[in-house]
């Protein structure tokens, strides 16, 4: 008999004879579908945060700041540098032929979270007019939209689901003022459904600030963005870093997805650690359980290859059914789930746990790797097993 016949129907014998250890199948079962399921659900959080901050990125809009600032809240731009930033080449114009630039003041705001006594940091955007015309997808949902030169502002769907007193008609009391919410909208699920948004001059006016944050703006195109550039880092009025929203984005997000990534494959590696070891005592119970088995068919001439391949094969079976089950859970228990963290402005951003393919893909090969671990030692024991010694001990 060849080769591969020998571990076919070897494989095939110790597949029909899994029924028979339920018991310990489950354990490597469970273990593994507690280590995917964990694993994905944090990466999840990484995956949801990646996904909205890039839902609010353009190719064709960019944000200038300050040179030597890394985010909009350690930024400040003067006005007569604003003025320069808008003659600039490069950015798209209006109908009335006024850059499409919105100058922004980024301010943190004290707002405790639903069911909870503390505060945390939400983002009170000031937002220039052409504010509006720059992101057409935000759109209000209820209410109306702010006035300029009016204590009012509009809150995001997200931040009113996450946050206490961020209802139509509700009033914020900061800064010696109250600031009344006159409507909630939505801006496909990006990162600015976390943030209330208000006129940037009165936003500036209650805070005593005479500058700005940063300058976000339209360009004619996506090949705009050299010239555009080119213009304001080499004019000698001004020193500001110029960057793609994407590439904004993107540099906000890298610290925290660094994070998560480390606590996800961290915990993940430890509970993995556990089932690595659930495995391994299994899959020995297994291989002690069937030594006369593994013996006879040794002495009629099964190769020990055949033998080590079944058992591989019995652990990557297991190991796969957990993986599935583990990632099952962790798409019906945590995708979509709202959650919040801090984003690039130190303050608190609201977006979905998002469990994808890849992250399926990803437990599944964590699971697979546990199984092989696990089943190595089995496995060269069993192709190791003294065949004469093993039948007189039966």
């Amino acid at each position: 008999m060849s080769v591969l016949n020998q571990i076919g129907v070897v494989t095939a014998m110790n597949l029909r004879n899994v029924s028979q250890r339920l018991g310990t199948s489950f354990v490597i079962v469970i273990g593994v579908a507690g280590v995917v399921a964990v694993l994905i659900s944090v990466m999840a959080m990484s995956a949801g945060f990646s996904k909205t901050l890039a839902t609010s990125a353009r190719a064709d809009r960019a944000i200038v700041l300050r040179g030597g600032a890394a985010a909009e809240l350690n930024s400040t731009l003067s006005r007569d540098a604003v003025a320069t930033i808008r003659d600039a080449a490069g950015i798209m114009k209006s109908g009335e032929g006024r850059p499409i630039a919105s100058p922004e003041s980024v301010v943190m705001v004290n707002v405790p979270k639903k069911g909870e006594s503390t505060v945390t940091n939400v983002a009170l955007r000031g937002i220039d007019p052409m504010g509006l015309v720059l992101r057409p997808e935000i759109k209000i949902i209820e209410g109306r939209m702010f006035q300029p030169a009016v204590r009012e502002m509009i809150v995001g769907k997200s931040a009113q689901f996450q946050f206490q007193g961020l209802e139509v008609g509700k009033q914020l009391s900061f800064r010696g003022s109250d600031w009344t919410i006159v409507g909630i909208f939505e801006s496909n699920g990006d990162s600015h459904e976390s943030e209330m948004l208000a006129d940037v001059e009165t936003v500036m006016s209650a805070y005593r600030r005479g500058l700005y944050s940063a300058v976000a703006l339209q360009l004619e195109s996506a090949d705009s963005f050299t010239a555009l550039k080119d213009a304001l880092t080499t004019n000698p009025a001004i020193t500001v870093d110029v960057q793609r929203e994407t590439d904004y984005f993107a540099s906000q997000s890298k610290d925290i997805n660094a994070i998560i990534s480390f606590v996800a494959f961290f915990v993940g590696g430890i509970m993995a650690v556990g089932a690595m070891f659930g495995a391994l005592n299994t899959m020995y119970s297994a291989v002690s359980a069937r030594t006369l088995e593994i013996a006879t068919l040794r002495a009629i001439g099964f190769g020990a290859s055949a033998v080590v391949i079944s058992i591989f094969v019995e652990a990557l079976m297991l190991a796969v059914t957990g993986g599935l089950l583990g990632a099952a859970l962790a798409w019906l228990f945590f995708d979509g789930n709202v959650v919040s963290t801090l984003g690039g402005n130190f303050t608190q951003m609201v977006f979905p746990m998002t469990v994808t393919t890849g992250l399926v893909v990803l437990g599944i090969i964590w699971a697979c790797t546990i199984g092989l671990i696990g089943a190595s030692l089995p496995a060269i024991r069993a192709a190791r097993l003294p065949v004469a010694a093993a039948l007189q001990a039966q």
